[in-house]
């Protein structure tokens, strides 16, 4: 730690939109609403509609720099009245709380997260942890009503240490909950990497040593500010795998569109490298060979796939393979979350699997690792298939059928990789809309609503 030192950044921040109303915003980014636009924000402030309220408002000088030649991007960081022209959803998506034993700890998969940041350089308006980042109170299983805590570093380390103790005193397995030992941790947030080098020193200092093997860092800087990867930041890194050889790091990027991270032209196309593929902004693939070039640092990708954002097939197959040939592997695609307000956002889901599926033509296998994933209660669902002829004789699939396969199961896994068939639905948006229409349901998706397959329903 005594060899940690931290970085000083300008991220040039705008915060909130009061300095877009009065236009004392930077004079190029006094367009960036348009007068409508925020007129129409305006009448919402004060109102259940409230568009900061829902998800504060938050953009990086570097972001705006590649939104102001970007639609895309400017769908995802621009605050807009749909976002709350209908705010049904659920306030604690995933029903995390059920699996936090400790403040800031979700304990749901095999791995732990932990909230380390409340906060990012910029804010999605999509995000996944509106609830988190806007302060929301989430009702807890005991009945109680509050926001979201961050972890604290002696809270998560006791826990780690006697879930381990009690696994191996147990030959393996927990005696109460028979998980197997706590062996990764995803820091996550808000983003990590707006805290302080020695901050998160701390952090992969401690969660090592209370014996953690793998450490996953969870961000979206590497789009809103990759000068945040200096040399500062590398020297801790550094210092950290001189430290602790036998750990092991992951970073967890979030790019959503190749607009965050490749050159342009004036007109708007992406510059030809001249070696192969796309142009990539000079600091972003800076930080991204920096990484890389470390050998116990691996770079993953996931992204949900939002409408107006990247619900297009070229988009995503340009971003898997430049992504891909620069080093950094495709891990999940989503299809949007239950959160307040993701009507807004959400691509039906039969539709995300199509454009995913029509993305990876041309891809390579190696290009093509992404699988697409709805994050259900009980856990990480692929959607595995989408048919597109009926399925004669059985009831509820003549119109074709959607296969979820649920991919990582909470706690034990014990449901890991059963199956559930629903007959389609393409406007459905989350699995609600599939209620009507269930076939079979071996990973019980639908069980715990009481919702039958309907051929238990016919039999009745």
């Amino acid at each position: 730690m005594a060899e940690v030192s931290n970085g000083k950044y300008d991220r040039e921040i705008i915060t909130g939109l009061k300095k877009f109303f009065d236009g004392s915003v930077p004079q190029d980014m006094q367009g960036f609403y348009s007068q409508e636009e925020l007129e129409a924000i305006k009448e919402l402030e004060g109102t259940p509609r409230d568009l900061q309220a829902r998800m504060p408002v938050k953009i990086t000088r570097h972001y705006f720099e590649q939104a102001k030649n970007s639609k895309a991007i400017q769908t995802l960081v621009k605050a807009s009245p749909k976002e709350t022209y209908d705010l049904d959803g659920a306030s604690d998506p995933g029903k995390q709380m059920s699996y936090s034993p400790v403040e800031g700890l979700i304990h749901k998969y095999e791995l732990g997260l932990i909230y380390v940041a409340a906060t990012c350089s910029a804010h999605c308006r999509f995000c996944y942890r509106e609830e988190l980042i806007a302060k929301k109170e989430v009702e807890r299983p005991d009945g109680t009503v509050a926001p979201k805590g961050l972890a604290q570093i002696p809270e998560i380390v006791a826990y780690i240490r006697e879930h381990n103790r009690l696994v191996d005193e147990n030959g393996g397995r927990h005696p109460t909950t028979n998980r197997e030992r706590l062996r990764e941790i995803l820091m996550s947030g808000g983003d990590p990497m707006v805290l302080g080098n020695k901050n998160i020193a701390q952090w992969l200092a401690a969660l090592s040593e209370a014996g953690i093997e793998n450490i996953r860092i969870g961000t979206k800087e590497l789009a809103f500010y990759p000068e945040r990867f200096d040399a500062t930041f590398f020297a801790m890194l550094d210092s950290f795998h001189k430290s602790y050889p036998r750990a092991s790091l992951r970073m967890m990027v979030h790019f959503n569109h190749p607009d965050e991270f490749l050159a342009k032209n004036p007109d708007g196309s992406y510059i030809p490298d001249a070696h192969a593929g796309f142009r990539w902004l000079p600091p972003t693939l800076a930080a991204v060979q920096a990484l890389r070039s470390r050998h116990w640092i691996n770079i993953d990708n996931q992204s949900p796939i939002i409408s107006g954002i990247n619900d297009d097939p070229d988009a995503l197959r340009i971003m898997q393979r430049e992504l891909k040939r620069n080093g950094v592997e495709n891990h999940y695609f989503f299809c949007g979350r239950d959160i307040v307000g993701h009507k807004a956002f959400n691509v039906p889901i039969e539709r995300a699997w199509q454009i995913l599926n029509e993305s990876q033509k041309g891809l390579s296998g190696v290009e093509t690792h992404a699988r697409l994933s709805i994050t259900h209660y009980k856990g990480k669902t692929e959607v595995s298939a989408v048919t597109n002829e009926p399925f004669p004789g059985v009831k509820g699939g003549e119109n074709g059928v959607v296969i979820f396969k649920l991919l990582r199961s909470a706690a034990d896994a014990r449901d890991r990789c059963k199956v559930t068939i629903v007959g389609r639905n393409p406007d459905a948006i989350w699995f609600g809309g599939y209620d009507d229409r269930v076939i079979m349901d071996e990973a019980e998706l639908y069980s715990m609503y009481n919702i039958k397959p309907l051929a238990l329903l016919a039999a009745e």
